[in-house]
């Protein structure tokens, strides 16, 4: 019978469990050289580890994928499995062909970013405190809560404190300061999305994140 995912909220709670122990699906699946369709079947059937968010997203332990490698694909074990070499990255937006976009570039880029896609900030908010992404990128105009309302939640989450964001928007910087404004560190920039430069931003960034990390 397959394995049911522990809850990812459970797992946490684990004396010996550390929030840079585990990846998602895509960035699994692209260590693994599987699809992502077969990772989560390997979860299904309880041969990797893996937790589900209250989000319903798959968090997989990264000392399970070694275990998996060395097994079946001694060859794939490499030192690039090790989480500090990598850049988290949660991106949330709610149109569906916008976050296909992102997918595809990151994609093509091919860097060390494990990215988690979310469409709302209510989802966001329910998972972000257990990820603890390196950057957010957000969208602003998203039904129910929206961008704005997001990330004046998260000004008040010290754990944090460090994360880069990056808010694009078709509103305009007048507009965003009428509501309030968006946190000192935030990066306004308009749409559409400009992916020449996010590529450069990203590529900084995950050189930044292996020196500090190392």
């Amino acid at each position: 019978m397959p394995a049911e995912p522990k809850s990812f909220e459970t797992a946490i709670m684990a004396p010996d469990f550390s929030s840079d122990d585990y990846c998602g699906t895509s960035y699994a699946a692209k260590l693994m050289g599987l699809s992502v369709a077969t990772v989560q079947s390997l979860v299904e059937k309880g041969e990797i580890d893996a937790w589900k968010t209250l989000g319903g997203h798959r968090r997989i332990a990264l000392t399970s994928i070694n275990a998996y490698l060395a097994r079946n694909s001694p060859q794939l074990t490499r030192a690039d499995v090790d989480p500090k070499s990598r850049l988290r990255v949660l991106i949330v937006e709610d149109d569906e062909n916008t976050r296909e976009l992102y997918r595809c570039q990151l994609e093509e880029w091919d860097l060390a970013v494990d990215c988690t896609f979310m469409p709302s900030a209510i989802e966001a908010l329910m998972d972000i405190a257990s990820m603890r992404p390196d950057l957010l990128i957000t969208d602003l105009s998203m039904p129910g809560v929206d961008g704005i309302e997001m990330l004046k939640a998260l000004k008040r989450n010290q754990t944090l404190a460090d994360m880069q964001i990056i808010v694009i928007s078709g509103l305009s910087p007048d507009a965003v300061a009428s509501r309030g404004g968006l946190p000192p560190q935030a990066l306004l920039l308009p749409k559409p999305v400009n992916f020449d430069w996010l590529q450069g931003y990203l590529t900084a960034l995950v050189t930044a994140n292996r020196k500090w990390r190392r």
